[in-house]
This record gives structure tokens, sequence and C-alpha cells, in this order.
């Protein structure tokens, strides 16, 4: 089995995203091969991708005994020999990803695609750290990887149609669904969305108007609860255009649109309080309350998702 013309990939860098990226590719009959240049976080993947199948076979798909396999490498050269697909998933810092970039282009096989998941640095940026730009598109996936099934395709200024294409084929032979993003703007569609939501949310929490967790409570059982099921422009239609328009003319004028981040934010981070993976953030977390979380998320996830697609 195998994904479009794609039969071998290798995902570089296994941080928070790679071992979900590597067991839903394998799932889908991909044989995988990832590289860190960090001992630690090689070490982790074999667990985190038994994780990731454990819950991929929750949520059905692609029979047990068609999946590929997933091997780890600490040689980068031997990591991208012979793939047909190379998914960059380093840290966002466009310095780094140059470097890699520029190594994918002497050591991976000339017909590879080099696919970034990058969360929002242009590709066409990108691309300017390789001989051969287009080949280079962005294959940007959500988190976490093996449950939200949308991945965001998009071509930089010298990205192949052809490629576009191909890596089109392979998201929807993998059983997920891919969304072409027509300009290479910041942030992509997903992000640039989120961080809006984000942004008010922080204005109101930062003005005194709610509480961080009310705030979530409402945005969870209103907003967030109706979207999973009627979106945004279909929401409209729901709503009904003269309604939208005749709050938008006032209420637009009134939304935050501050350039810099959040003091509550930066003074947090700054302070080391960085969210679930140090304890602390917005809200504390002891190492249980979090794996227990990410448990509870996960499964939550996994029903919203069979419940959507109607499986």
């Amino acid at each position: 089995m195998t994904a479009g013309d794609i039969s071998r990939a290798a995902i570089i860098g296994t941080g928070t995203m790679g071992p979900g990226m590597a067991a839903t590719l394998a799932r889908g009959g991909l044989d995988v091969r990832c590289f860190d240049t960090s001992e630690a976080a090689r070490d982790r993947v074999p667990g985190e991708v038994a994780a990731a199948h454990g819950i991929l076979d929750r949520i059905g798909g692609a029979a047990a005994d068609q999946r590929g396999t997933v091997t780890v490498h600490a040689d980068l050269a031997e990591a991208v020999a012979g793939a047909d697909l190379v998914l960059e998933a380093v840290p966002e810092n466009p310095e780094i990803k140059a470097v890699v970039f520029a190594d994918l282009d002497r050591l991976a096989p000339a017909g590879a695609i080099l696919a970034s998941n990058t969360s929002g640095i242009p590709i066409t940026r990108i691309q300017q750290s390789v001989k051969e730009p287009g080949r280079v598109v962005g294959m940007h996936w959500s988190n976490p990887p093996h449950v939200i099934p949308v991945i965001e395709v998009i071509a930089g200024e010298s990205t192949s149609p052809e490629v576009v294409e191909r890596l089109r084929t392979v998201i929807s032979d993998l059983g997920l669904i891919p969304v072409r993003v027509l300009r290479d703007v910041p942030g992509f569609v997903e992000n640039r969305v989120l961080y809006a939501i984000m942004r008010e949310c922080l204005a109101l929490v930062d003005s005194g108007v709610i509480s961080a967790e009310e705030l979530d409570t409402c945005v969870q059982w209103g907003i967030g609860f109706k979207l999973a099921v009627i979106p945004p422009l279909q929401l409209l239609d729901v709503a009904g255009l003269d309604i939208y328009q005749a709050v938008a003319s006032y209420l637009n004028a009134d939304l935050n649109d501050r350039k810099d981040v959040s003091e509550t934010i930066t003074s947090r981070a700054a302070r080391g309080e960085l969210g679930m993976k140090t304890g602390s953030g917005l809200f504390s977390y002891t190492p249980e309350q979090a794996q227990a979380l990410r448990q509870q998320r996960a499964a939550g996830l996994v029903a919203v998702r069979k419940a959507i697609s109607g499986s």
C-alpha cells in the first residue's frame, strides 16, 4: 500500500509533532525514517509512535497489517536516502530551517518532495535555501497530528504545481484532508484565524472583562461547540448576513488590534512559565495532571472527529 506514488518518507525533527506524523504516515503504508540531532529526542520516538498508533486504532482506518515501518536514525543522509517525501519539523527558527533545507537539497534524492511543517514562516523564504526550489512546499499539520485530519498545503513562489498536486494526492490517500492555501501569507490560514481568536481572548482577560477560566468555558461551550459542526462562513449564512453586517458595523471597531504580544504572555514567558511543559503557564499542572489532561483531550478529540465525520 502506498499513498499516491509515495512509499518512503523521512521526518526531520522528532520533537512535539514528529512521532505523531510518523505514526500517521506509517499507518497509511509508508515506511518512515525519523532523524533528530538530539539523542534524547530519538530515544522517545518508539514510545510516542506506539502511543499515537493506539489513538489511531481508536479512530479507525487502515488495517494493522497495512502499516509501514518507523525507524530512527542518527545520520541525516541515512534517513533521507531513497525518500520520496522529506518532511521537516525542526524548531520555528528561520535560520535553523535554512541550514536544514540546504542539507536536504544536497542529500535527498532529486525527485523527492521537500516539505516543511512550519507554522507560519513563508515557504517562499524557505525556498531561498535550496538550489531546486520547485520541490519545496508547505505541509502544515495541526497538533496533535495523528488526531487532527486537516493539513494545509502551501506553495511558495517557485513551487511546482505538480509537487502541490502530488502532495494533495498523498494526503487524500492517507485518509486525511488537504486544504490548499492559495497565497503564501505568514501563518497561512489556520494559525491566522487561531491567533486572531487568542488575541481577543487575552485582551478580554487582560482588561478584566472575564477570568481566564470563565473565558475558556464561554468559548468551549459557545463558539467552539458551534464551530465544530458549523464552520464560520457557513455560520454567517445561518445567522444571516444582515445580522452580521449590523453587529460588525459597531463591534469591529472595538475589537482588539494590538500589534505586540499581551503582557500576560510575555511576563510569564520571561519567568519560564511556558505552560504544561514547565508545569505552569496561564494555569498550573502537576506531571500527573498534565498526563491525564493529554489523555482526556486526545479521547475528546477522537470522539469529536468521529462525530463530525459520521463514523
